[in-house]
């Protein structure tokens, strides 16, 4: 039974989190209290169903116990009764899986706490970790990560963030159609940062979380949807930045769950519909001013276009590089720019690039830089030094996929040539 109660757990965990979390903050209004419950409610999980056994509902079973939780909590702290007099709903009724809730101009729990998450009071890195802390149920590290920098510092921004809600009285409210635009970059990154984590997950075995990949783009469809007729460029090129992504995603991964890199996978188990869908959807948001969404939709449009490798436009790659670069300059654009001219134009010019981003220090705990460093070295036959760079990344890399997939390389470049 152990085994069984506590996979359940984690299952409910990675799928429902978000949905539980934004259950209970839309009934209680109270950010830390609905988290906090939530998480009461998962550690009385582990020890319940053990000898119970697991729920037939299992995430309504959580719900139910959060719940509780929460007034419990809020009967100790002596703010049941005013509470109770201004929401006499907070009493725990039955909970079913999918409430038929009046969801007003946003017809998703989750995505009404995204853009709840988003005020324009907090700064932006701010309403993004929140959003991932809240809804997408990322981790603490996973978080930082997505931000390039320590935990210690990621957590001390959540403090602060929740310190400033609870502080300045933010309310847990649906804003407008009309104020939704001062809200939208947030939202689209905080989405966007979700389906990265699914997409190449921080921790653990499996290197592709296919549930929130689904459910980013589920959220992406649906803001799009809020705001047509005339959705912005850079919504629509979200949606089709992830499809493209995830149209490889059975690709990626052999048969043992080992990454397989893009100039090595198999295009004919790509999903050509979500291609097809998303090269529109491309041509869509390239038709005005291209935003940093559209450029990497662009960018990631050349991949699948591409019936063979050895058929790709780098040098149309290396260009739609240069303008994100120009618009939105960061170490990570930068790297990713650098592997893009190695392809073009040779290992040698990628590798120059790569020394500076190194030596510039940003990028010291990214393991993605170490391991581009190591594949330059590795093409151009310098194996000693291409060992060392791979033996960094090993130090630094979280994901079983991506540990095997470095180790492998690292015996290649350590082999004697025969």
């Amino acid at each position: 039974m152990l085994p069984n109660a506590n996979l359940a757990v984690d299952a409910v965990y990675r799928s429902d989190w978000g949905r539980i979390v934004a259950t209970l903050i839309r009934q209680f209004g109270d950010f830390e209290l609905a988290e906090d419950a939530a998480q009461e409610a998962f550690t009385a999980a582990v020890h319940q169903w053990r000898t119970e056994g697991v729920p037939e509902s299992p995430s309504a079973w959580i719900i139910q116990t959060a719940k509780h939780k929460a007034i419990d909590r809020l009967r100790r702290q002596t703010r049941l009764k005013e509470k109770l007099e201004t929401h006499p709903e907070f009493f725990p009724g039955e909970i079913i899986d999918e409430p038929n809730f009046n969801y007003g101009e946003i017809p998703d729990d989750r995505l009404r706490l995204i853009f709840t998450c988003c005020h324009p009071a907090l700064a932006l890195e701010a309403q993004v970790a929140l959003t991932l802390r809240t809804l997408g149920g990322l981790q603490t590290d996973e978080i930082a990560r997505a931000f390039l920098v320590p935990t210690t510092t990621m957590a001390q921004r959540l403090v602060r963030a929740k310190r400033k809600i609870r502080d300045a009285g933010i309310p847990f409210t649906v804003p407008d159609t009309s104020d939704m635009p001062e809200r939208l970059d947030a939202v689209l990154t905080a989405i966007y940062l979700i389906f990265s984590e699914g997409y190449a997950a921080t921790r653990g075995h499996p290197l592709i979380r296919t549930d929130l990949c689904a459910e980013a783009i589920r959220l992406g469809r649906l803001v799009r949807t809020l705001l047509e007729p005339n959705p912005p460029a850079e919504t629509t090129a979200l949606v089709a930045l992830m499809l493209l992504h995830d149209s490889r995603r059975e690709a990626r991964l052999d048969e043992a769950g080992d990454l397989v890199v893009l100039e090595e996978q198999d295009r004919s188990r790509w999903n050509n519909e979500q291609i097809v869908e998303a090269l529109m959807l491309v041509d869509e948001a390239l038709s005005g001013t291209a935003g940093p969404f559209a450029l990497e939709a662009a960018i990631a449009a050349e991949h699948c276009k591409a019936r063979r490798a050895e058929d790709t436009d780098w040098p149309r790659i290396v260009a739609l590089y240069d303008l994100l670069h120009q618009l939105l300059p960061s170490p990570v654009v930068a790297l990713n720019r650098a592997v893009a001219i190695a392809m073009a134009r040779g290992p040698k010019a990628g590798l120059i690039i790569i020394d500076e981003l190194a030596a510039a220090g940003e990028l010291e705990e990214y393991h993605l830089l170490h391991a581009a460093r190591a594949d330059m070295l590795r093409r151009l036959g310098v194996n000693s030094e291409a060992a060392e760079s791979y033996e960094l990344a090993l130090k630094l890399v979280t994901n079983d996929s991506e540990r095997r997939f470095l180790e492998r390389r690292l015996r290649e470049v350590r082999s004697p040539v025969s």
